[in-house]
């Protein structure tokens, strides 16, 4: 079936539906990884986006469900150059296409995503919608008008708290959309995990005696959750906290900082970051499209985006405080830099 994605900005691209066969709406963003579709696919912070892969053939190797990071696909859209239809892999349960239509999701292939990207690289990340009517441009744009995730935090976060047994250190877990092999990096060190819902209570955390606070990563713009910055600030003095991608921006606004918007975003699995504590360049996983504009004034800058500049992690000068922007836990991408759960766990 034909279809098209529209932009915000009047441009369209003609291209095949494929998936869920219903029109769909969010924000337009593009990954640079050459494999991990699925992971990407099921990463909460893509909660309210539609997703465009660079690399050309996507589908290839199938869908397992060992490898997902949330139970089910969190992104408004898929976007590729072309669809494999007959995944080789011995790992492989059922076709991308096959995933996409059981859980809803649309998808469009067959449009030029080099082009794409090169739009979204010089004039940013914008609304978009997968159209599979022919709809007006009154229509449109009273639909992307109307687009709004500011409560991707809340229809990501886990709805209930649950623990899980372990014989290190106690960590306590703010979700506000976590993968999971964070979790599992923390279980592969023997932590005890409690996992809170993002908007639980300092009280409440603090009530697990958690040797260590974890924020997690999640979607959307962090500015927007200010309750969630005033549980920060009542935990900040009283408990080591550590932090990767959204829960690094929400501590930084939380002592003092601010965050801004990138023009088109970190996503990918190919970004390198120096470690300024080491001396040493790391190859990362990322996937956020804000970041720590200006620094809290008791933190110092521990790791820096080798691309643009960027503040990728931060250490408070005084407290048991830090935190990184990049995905340490990787999922796609290298895990050359995993050795930062150590690194959370020695925090005190």
């Amino acid at each position: 079936m034909k279809a098209k994605l529209i932009l915000e900005n009047g441009m369209v691209f003609e291209g095949k539906a494929f998936g869920y066969l219903e029109s769909t709406v969010g924000e337009v963003v593009f990954n640079t990884g050459m494999t991990g579709y699925q992971e990407i696919l099921t990463d909460p912070s893509y909660y309210g986006q539609i997703v465009t892969m660079t690399y050309p053939l996507i589908g290839n190797y199938g869908i397992n469900l060992e490898d997902v990071e949330s139970r089910a696909p969190k992104v408004k859209g898929l976007i590729v150059r072309e669809k494999a239809n007959i995944p080789s892999n011995f790992r492989c349960e059922l076709s991308l296409e096959n995933y996409l239509k059981e859980h809803k999701v649309l998808g469009l292939e067959g449009i030029d995503t080099r082009a794409l990207t090169k739009v979204l690289r010089n004039h940013g990340t914008m609304k978009g919608i997968i159209s599979l009517e022919h709809s007006n441009i009154e229509q449109v744009k009273s639909l992307l008008d109307s687009y709004s995730n500011v409560d991707a935090v809340r229809n990501v976060s886990t709805k209930i708290s649950y623990g899980i047994e372990g014989s290190g250190k106690h960590v306590a877990i703010l979700d506000f959309g976590i993968k999971q092999n964070i979790i599992n990096c923390f279980k592969a060190r023997g932590c005890k995990i409690t996992v809170f819902n993002g908007f639980t209570s300092a009280k409440d955390v603090l009530a697990v005696n958690p040797d260590l606070v974890f924020l997690s990563n999640g979607p959307g713009d962090p500015a927007d959750l200010v309750e969630v910055i005033e549980v920060m600030k009542e935990l900040v003095s009283k408990v080591p906290i550590t932090g990767i991608c959204l829960g690094h921006q929400l501590l930084a606004i939380a002592l003092g900082g601010k965050t801004s918007k990138l023009k088109f975003g970190h996503r990918g699995c190919n970004h390198p970051v120096k470690d300024l504590e080491e001396n040493k360049v790391y190859i990362t996983s990322q996937n956020h499209g804000y970041y720590v504009s200006e620094l809290p004034k008791e933190m110092k800058v521990t790791h820096l985006s080798v691309n643009d500049g960027t503040i990728e992690g931060m250490r408070h000068n005084k407290l048991p405080i830090f935190s990184v922007q990049f995905h340490p836990e990787a999922c796609p991408g290298p895990k050359d830099i995993e050795v930062i759960f150590d690194k959370f766990l020695e925090v005190n």
